[in-house]
């Protein structure tokens, strides 16, 4: 196993007709609201509430508010694994892809790629490798090395040439506050991202993304009711386009109002001082079915798929190349 780790892309569009292909991972966000009998119903009214977001967020020029249609395009990224002769190909992520259709200038515009983030190897690691680590053990910690071969795995292929062939743009993930923190608001203000918070500590997603090469910052757009946390690399406000920053705020937004209404689609917006709670009880429904219980213990699923096809299979090679790891 080499330093130049190869990657395939397949892509599929996320639109009404979308169907998860067999090796989707299912916890997905988009992949989820897919199944069941509400599912054209459900991809309907979420690319309608889309579509909608984006379009109040880019009010200039668009007096009707419906010059802009968001397009959706999911992203799967298999790694290769050569061995003796033989290559295994194992679905790494899942992200998403933006582009905007502008009708009044009838042209297509590229968004930005990260926004929805999936993966197998941090199901294993949150969801089998934390668990089994506390277990008997008086208090929570994590391994010294927690998320290291997942980030490395990451910025691997975010410095490919396979990403560099698709994508002109370092990926932007953007996600949920988190539940344990504290986020107080600032004086810092852009017209797009809207006000930014600040947290009182580090999480233990921020830490894991920032072994991925990611460091994060925390906004509540214009007419939202809580922050979301930008992860990215590079600097967020300078490097992207108002646009470009709409599509991923007014797509990841509308997915947190469906998995996360208690603090998306709460009834009063965050405060100066801001604690998210599931437990929230003033908030509205989205009419989009989506069976939050199930989604976790499918991460448990799919993180011992991970180990079972990956992580022991091929344990001694992948630390090999970890310890080679040059980035």
């Amino acid at each position: 196993m080499n330093n130049e780790l190869s990657f395939n892309l397949k892509s599929i569009c996320f639109d009404e007709n979308y169907l998860p292909s067999d090796n989707t991972r299912i916890t997905t966000n988009f992949a989820n609201l897919a199944r069941g009998a509400s599912r054209q119903q459900n991809l309907r009214n979420t690319l309608r509430m889309i579509d909608r977001r984006f379009n109040d967020l880019a009010h200039w020029d668009n007096p009707t508010a419906d010059r802009y249609s968001v397009e959706l395009e999911i992203i799967s990224v298999e790694m290769n694994i050569s061995t003796q002769g033989s290559s295994d190909a194992f679905p790494l992520i899942e992200i998403l892809k933006t582009s905007f259709l502008d009708k009044k200038e009838n042209k297509r515009i590229e968004g930005i790629v990260g926004n929805n983030f999936s993966s197998y190897v941090r199901d294993y690691d949150f969801s089998v490798l934390l668990p089994d680590y506390n277990l008997n053990r008086a208090q929570f910690s994590v391994p010294a090395d927690f998320g290291e071969l997942h980030g490395k795995l990451f910025r691997q292929f975010s410095s490919s040439s396979t990403y560099a062939q698709h994508f002109n743009k370092q990926p932007v993930i953007c996600i949920s506050v988190s539940t344990s923190k504290t986020y107080q608001r600032t004086e810092n203000q852009h017209p797009v991202l809207g006000v930014e918070y600040l947290q009182n500590e580090l999480s233990a997603t921020d830490h894991y993304f920032a072994k991925m090469g990611l460091q994060v910052r925390f906004f509540m757009p214009p007419n939202s009711v809580a922050p979301l946390a930008f992860y990215y690399c590079g600097d967020l406000l300078s490097d992207y386009s108002n646009l470009e920053l709409i599509g991923t705020i007014s797509t990841m937004e509308t997915f947190q109002k469906i998995y996360r209404p208690e603090i998306y689609n709460a009834n009063s917006s965050a405060g100066k001082l801001y604690r998210p709670s599931l437990k929230n009880q003033d908030y509205s429904v989205t009419q989009i079915v989506y069976d939050r219980e199930e989604r976790s213990q499918l991460a448990v699923k799919q993180g011992k798929f991970a180990e079972e096809c990956l992580i022991k299979p091929y344990k001694g090679m992948l630390e090999q190349w970890a310890s080679k790891f040059s980035h």
